[in-house]
C-alpha cells in the first residue's frame, strides 16, 4: 500500500506538467482571432486540473502568465493602445481573466460535494458581466465570442445573454474536474455528470427547436449598406495635423471641403442607384461621410431630396467636424424617412477609448428607434455593438431592424461583426452592419448569415441584403443580466460560507 502511494506521488509531478501543457496549448486558441471552439470548453478544464494539483500562490502565479501570455496571443493587435501602455493593459486583463480561477481554487475545495463545481461557472459569468458593464471595452474578451456559429448553442443568448453560455463552459470545466477528482467512477459521479450534461442537451435541443419551429416568418424589406470610395477625408497628413491643432489655413479648409465633396458625390449617387434597384432603406459606413459642421445642413438636404424622391429611408452616417470645439467630432447617424423629414439624429454612444474619444462629443447616449412600414427601425455605432447593456434599449424599444455603421480594421476583422450578431440574438432584431475595412453582414434575429460582404475583396462596396422586417421580444430583452446577477449572488454567498467558517485560514486543501 505504501509503495502505491508512493508511485503516485512521484507521478503527480508528471501530470501536472502534462495539464499545464495541454492548458497552455489550448487556451491560446480558446477566444479571440484564432479561436477553435472545442478549445474554449477544453483549455479551461486543464487549467483547473493543474491548479487543483499545484499549492494555491505558485500555481496561480504560473496561470497568471499563462492567462495574459493567451491573451495577448488571441486580441494581438486588436486593442488600440500604443507602446507600453498595451502591455500594461495585457498585464491587468491576465489578472481578470485567471479571477474566477483564483476563487474556484480558494473556495472550491473547502465547499466540497457537487455543489462545489457551480463556484467557477458563477464567477467567471459574473466577471464577465462586470467587465461588460464598467470597463472601458465592453463585452470584448468574452469567452462566449469563440462559439460564433453554433446556433443552437447561441439560442440561450435570447435567454441569459453572453453570461449563459459563458456560465456552460465553466461548468463543463469543474463538472469534468470534479469527475477526475473521483477517479471517473460511475457510481460516484452519475447524479452529477447526469444533471450537468441533461441541462446542457436541454439547452441544445431547445435552441435547435427554436431555429427549426420559429424561424422568421414575417416579410423582408431589401436594405442596401455602401462604403465610400478609396479617397482619404484629408489630402496630406500635413493638412491633418494643422486642423485637429487648430492651425489650418482657408486654402486647407478648402481642399478638405473639395475632398468631403466628391465623397458625398459618390455616396448619394450610388444610394440613388441602389433606390433605382428597389432598395427601401440605404445607409452607408462609419462616418464615410466627413463634413465640415457649417456645410452638414446643405449636404443633410441633399438627402432630404433623395430620400423623398425615391421613398426611401436614408441613414446618412456622417463625421462631422465643428471647428473651435474641444472635442470637434460628431460621430452620428442621421435618419431621414420617406418624406424626406428628419426623424432623429445618432451620436455614437460608446467612443473607443484614445485618441477616437478625445476629439468625439458626446450625445445622450440613447438609442433612437421610428416605426416605419418595414418595422422600427434603430441604429448603433460600430464600438456600441460591443456593449450589451446599451443594446437593450433597442430590445426595449421593441426594435426590428438594426442598421450599425462600422469601421474597423484588419486585426480585428471578421471578429468585430461576428461579435456584433450577437446582440441581434440577445435583444431580438434583425442586424445589417456595414463595415469599412471589414467584413459586412446581415443577419436575422436568430443569427443566421442574410448577406455577408468582405470589403477586402469586393470592389463596388455595396451590400445588399433581404431582412425581416419583424423582430421578436426576447426574454433577455425583458429581464436584462438577471442571470449574471444571480450568477454574483451566488459566487458572493459562497464565498461567504467559506469565510464565515474560517476555511481559508485552515491550511490549502
Amino acid at each position: 500500500m505504501e509503495q502505491t502511494r508512493s508511485a503516485l506521488a512521484a507521478q503527480r509531478p508528471i501530470w501536472s506538467l502534462l495539464w499545464l501543457v495541454l492548458a497552455t496549448i489550448l487556451l491560446f486558441f480558446s477566444n479571440g482571432r484564432p479561436a477553435i471552439p472545442i478549445a474554449a470548453w477544453l483549455g479551461p478544464l486543464f487549467l483547473v486540473r493543474f491548479l487543483r494539483s499545484q499549492r494555491p500562490l505558485p500555481g496561480l502565479l504560473i496561470g497568471y502568465f499563462i492567462s495574459a501570455a493567451a491573451f495577448h496571443f488571441q486580441f494581438r493587435g486588436m486593442v488600440p493602445i500604443p507602446g507600453i501602455g498595451y502591455y500594461g493593459f495585457v498585464a491587468m486583463t491576465g489578472f481578470v481573466v485567471l479571477l474566477p480561477y483564483l476563487i474556484d481554487r480558494l473556495v472550491a475545495p473547502r465547499l466540497g460535494g457537487f455543489l462545489a463545481t457551480l463556484v467557477l461557472p458563477m464567477a467567471w459569468a459574473s466577471t464577465e458581466y462586470l467587465v461588460s458593464a464598467f470597463a472601458p471595452y465592453g463585452s470584448w474578451g468574452s469567452v462566449a465570442y469563440s462559439q460564433y456559429g453554433n446556433l443552437p448553442l447561441l439560442q440561450i443568448l435570447s435567454v441569459t445573454g453572453l453570461f449563459g453560455v459563458t456560465f456552460l463552459i465553466g461548468w463543463f470545466a469543474s463538472v469534468w474536474n470534479w469527475i477526475w477528482e473521483h477517479d471517473i467512477a460511475w457510481h460516484k459521479v452519475r447524479v452529477g455528470a447526469l444533471t450537468y450534461g441533461s441541462i446542457l442537451m436541454l439547452v441544445l435541443l431547445l435552441g435547435g427547436a427554436r431555429l427549426m419551429l420559429f424561424p422568421p416568418a414575417s416579410a423582408t424589406v431589401r436594405v442596401a449598406s455602401i462604403s465610400k470610395p478609396d479617397l482619404q477625408p484629408f489630402p496630406t497628413a500635413e493638412i491633418q495635423r494643422r486642423l485637429f491643432a487648430g492651425e489650418a489655413t482657408s486654402a486647407d479648409l478648402e481642399a478638405i471641403r473639395s475632398r468631403g465633396q466628391a465623397i458625398a458625390d459618390d455616396l448619394l449617387a450610388r444610394a440613388d442607384r441602389e433606390a433605382r434597384a428597389g432598395a427601401k432603406v440605404v445607409f452607408w459606413g462609419e462616418a464615410n461621410a466627413p463634413v465640415f459642421r457649417e456645410d452638414e445642413a446643405a449636404l443633410i438636404d441633399r438627402g432630404r431630396q433623395l430620400a423623398r424622391e425615391r421613398q426611401i429611408y436614408l441613414a446618412m452616417a456622417l463625421a462631422t467636424w465643428n471647428r473651435g470645439q474641444a472635442r470637434p467630432l460628431e460621430n452620428k447617424v442621421v435618419l431621414l424617412d420617406a418624406s424626406g423629414n428628419l426623424a432623429w439624429e445618432f451620436y455614437k454612444a460608446r467612443s473607443v477609448p484614445g485618441e477616437e474619444a478625445a476629439i468625439s462629443a458626446l450625445g445622450d447616449g440613447r438609442i433612437k428607434s421610428l416605426a416605419t412600414p418595414y418595422g422600427r427601425i434603430a441604429a448603433a455605432i460600430c464600438f456600441d455593438m460591443d456593449f450589451p447593456q446599451l443594446l437593450r434599449q433597442a430590445g426595449q424599444l421593441g426594435a426590428d431592424v438594426l442598421l450599425a455603421p462600422s469601421n474597423d480594421w484588419r486585426e480585428i476583422d471578421p471578429w468585430h461583426t461576428q461579435m456584433a450578431t450577437f446582440r441581434a440574438i440577445e435583444q431580438g432584431f434583425s442586424l445589417v452592419r456595414h463595415t469599412s475595412r471589414g467584413l459586412s453582414a446581415a443577419v436575422d434575429y436568430q443569427g443566421r448569415v442574410l448577406a455577408a460582404m468582405d470589403h477586402y475583396q469586393a470592389t463596388d462596396r455595396a451590400m445588399i441584403s433581404q431582412v425581416p422586417i419583424q423582430g421578436v421580444r426576447t426574454i433577455y430583452s425583458r429581464v436584462g443580466d438577471l442571470f449574471a446577477w444571480l450568477c454574483i449572488l451566488g459566487t458572493l454567498a459562497m464565498v461567504a460560507w467559506v469565510l464565515s467558517r474560517g476555511l481559508l485560514t485552515k491550511g490549502s486543501p
